[in-house]
């Protein structure tokens, strides 16, 4: 009997656990926000070689320029940066693609550099789980990782 009213204690809690989580699905990333310094330089960057869909922004104001980046999330550029500046690679968007190597086309294709974890010019790192990577900087000196990760 007690054995019964423990494991009816413990499904009751249970339901009520997934319930309140059905109904606050708690917090999840909406958008990405990058300040550039030249908004149309840095569109055809994320637009044309790192491959992400313009979606419509609500500003219209020539300033901003959406992208989808998947699962309802965005990221937003934002004109208004007086330059480029330097960053830490360990701070970086991480993009996946279908194949590493047929990114590299693109990146030589438009004069492009990239360098592996180390830094180490056009090499490409092959991390322990066989995942592919390569890095490289957006036009405002953001580093973006490339990895085939699937």
């Amino acid at each position: 009997m007690k054995k019964t009213l423990l494991l009816l204690a413990l499904c009751s809690l249970l339901s009520l656990q997934l319930t309140a989580q059905e109904d606050n699905p708690g917090t999840v990333i909406n958008h990405i926000a990058v300040y550039v310094a030249d908004l149309a330089h840095s569109t055809h960057f994320y637009r044309d070689i790192i491959g992400l869909d313009t979606i419509p922004e609500p500003f219209h104001d020539g300033k901003h320029t959406w992208f989808s980046i998947g699962s309802g999330v965005q990221l937003h550029l934002i004109q208004g940066a007086t330059t480029a500046t330097e960053h830490d690679k360990n701070s970086h968007l991480c993009f996946s693609v279908a194949s590493v190597p047929a990114f590299i086309e693109i990146l030589n294709r438009n004069k492009i550099p990239y360098e592996d974890w180390q830094g180490e010019k056009q090499a490409v790192t092959n991390r322990v789980d066989g995942v592919k990577q390569i890095y490289i900087t957006d036009p405002d000196g953001y580093w973006v990782e490339i990895n085939d990760a699937q």
